[in-house]
């Protein structure tokens, strides 16, 4: 009788670390360092699972008409916006949306992206939602689908092979501020999330749903997960100080403005 095959061992370590509540600003600085280091050859692969006060960001592909009524508008409604070095265009992040920051060595972005999304997919698909990828269909469309709804947006940027930026999964957030402007460039975009397809009750909430991230992204990496605290990431006191940020709730803007976009 044939031998059974042996599953394949995992390979190196991700370490894979919580930062909490972030600003946006401060996550930028923080992956910078980390970036570095990494092209140093300091650290291993990583990801950071983290939240976002309320802001948009842009990508490099954004352009003034993904904001239409100006970001002075949106400021002073509560939500920041900051420009990037990330690919996609302009995107929404907010209390109870899941970010990851992978800040490693790659060498083929098409297929990293494909990875990513396959994780995403994966960890979905343990609390009962089916969705997928639809990257065939044109650069707008990368990330993860649930049929035409969109639930995670992706993107990235790569310096000297190791990369920065990365994924937002909805999970619990308050998804009413993609209305407001053109998000992922896509007028007609649908935006969803975990607690949007779930009947209600049934997720248990983004400690959960950051758990079965991090496993499925290793998994998919082959990858062995590692916790590390960040400061064994050696950020900074003067960081570590910036991710006691508590959530607040989401100023609610005039309604008009989910019916103002411009097409």
């Amino acid at each position: 009788m044939p031998t059974a095959r042996r599953p394949a061992s995992p390979g190196p370590d991700l370490w894979v670390c919580h930062l909490g509540a972030t600003p946006y600003d401060e996550a930028v600085r923080i992956q910078e360092q980390l970036r570095a280091r990494r092209q140093r050859e300091e650290l291993p692969d990583t990801l950071l699972l983290l939240e976002h006060p309320p802001v948009y960001t842009r990508g490099r592909r954004s352009g003034a008409e993904d904001l239409p009524f100006g970001e002075d508008h949106y400021r002073a409604k509560g939500i920041e916006v900051a420009s990037t070095d990330r690919g996609g265009r302009l995107t929404y992040h907010g209390p109870g949306q899941l970010v990851g920051y992978p800040i490693m060595r790659i060498e083929d972005v098409h297929r990293f992206l494909r990875t990513i999304e396959g994780a995403i997919v994966a960890a979905l698909a343990e609390e009962g939602v089916d969705a997928r990828s639809r990257h065939e269909e044109g650069i707008d469309y990368t990330g993860v689908w649930v049929q035409e709804r969109k639930i995670a947006s992706i993107g990235l940027h790569v310096s000297h092979g190791v990369s920065t930026h990365g994924f937002a999964i909805n999970v619990e957030n308050d998804l009413e501020p993609f209305s407001w402007v053109i998000a992922c460039g896509l007028p007609d975009v649908q935006m969803t999330s975990l607690a949007r397809e779930l009947p209600p009750g049934r997720s248990l909430g983004i400690a959960c749903m950051r758990r079965r991230v991090a496993f499925q992204f290793a998994a998919t990496h082959s990858r062995r997960q590692r916790l590390v605290s960040p400061q064994r990431l050696g950020i900074a006191a003067a960081h570590a100080a910036g991710l006691a940020v508590k959530r607040a709730p989401i100023p609610t803007p005039a309604r008009a403005l989910a019916h103002a976009i411009p097409a």
